[in-house]
């Protein structure tokens, strides 16, 4: 008798402890039933304390460029915060631009800045997943990345493509988190999507999904990275040919964080590399 309330209060413990977690499995709005998401598993490596302890605090910066923060209405009745710079053309060509584990900081400006400076004819926004929120430490990063609903997070993006209008041809980037978001930016997009490229977040492992992309994708990764491993990256392009869809990747000798200029593991030459592959990439899609 002892030994089976034991067993009965483990298993209730069980289920409490499932219940209160927040699940790896939830899917993405809009997705199929039963799959994993992959930006809320890429969420949870928050839980991992070699994966926060890799990213150093960001040194001091502060972004004096041109551009401005905008508002737009999101579909679930909120408003969702981006930094635009506008084409000195009237354009309906838009880079969505998707901070990585920190926020909406100096740097991704200074990054939106660049594409823009590079993009002639595109107008650039980088879109705020975080709400307003921008993290000085991992523990406020992990905090404030593990906090986004997907369902908000869809909502800022699905109302930043409003914003940019029906007509509207849309590409996105993005880093670690937002590498991610930019996958999941560019299945949003639907006909309007030309092109995507993601620095080392987590592919969407729905095949079904991945079927419904209008672009094909960059995938820029690096092969030492623990979490974004090269076994992650050959699912990805096995996942995107089941799917017969386009993927070209290129893996970096290098750990994850290599192109941000704010982590002491920032390689110069390889980040370069590979904002000139983006770079290329991305003119041809949006034909800039």
């Amino acid at each position: 008798m002892k030994k089976l309330l034991l067993f009965i209060a483990a298993a209730l413990t069980g289920l409490t402890a499932q219940a209160q977690a927040p699940s790896c499995c939830a899917r993405p709005a809009g997705s199929a039933k039963g799959g994993p998401s992959a930006t809320e598993a890429f969420a949870m490596l928050g839980s991992d304390h070699e994966f926060s302890g890799s990213h150093d605090s960001p040194l001091p910066y502060v972004f004096a460029g041109a551009g401005e923060m905008i508002t737009f209405k999101t579909a679930d009745g909120q408003t969702g915060k981006g930094f635009e710079i506008k084409s000195a053309k009237p354009s309906k060509k838009y880079l969505f631009v998707i901070h990585e584990y920190w926020g909406l900081n100096d740097y991704i400006k200074k990054e939106a800045a660049k594409y823009a400076e590079e993009l002639p004819g595109v107008n650039v926004i980088a879109l705020d997943l975080y709400d307003g929120q921008i993290a000085s430490t991992s523990d406020e990063a992990v905090k404030f990345m593990q906090a986004v609903k997907t369902e908000r997070a869809v909502a800022i993006i699905k109302g930043a493509q409003l914003y940019a209008g029906p007509k509207a041809e849309f590409a996105s980037v993005g880093w670690c988190f937002g590498g991610g978001w930019s996958l999941q930016t560019a299945l949003l997009g639907g006909k309007q999507t030309k092109g995507c490229v993601m620095y080392y977040g987590m592919p969407e492992k729905d095949v079904a999904r991945l079927k419904t992309l209008n672009s094909d994708v960059l995938g820029l990764f690096a092969d030492q990275d623990k979490w974004i491993s090269p076994a992650v990256v050959a699912q990805f392009e096995k996942d995107m040919a089941a799917a017969g869809k386009k993927v070209t990747t290129k893996e970096y000798p290098a750990d994850h964080a290599f192109a941000n200029p704010s982590n002491p593991k920032f390689n110069q030459e390889l980040a370069a590399d590979a904002h000139a592959k983006a770079l290329t990439y991305l003119k041809a899609r949006l034909k800039a």
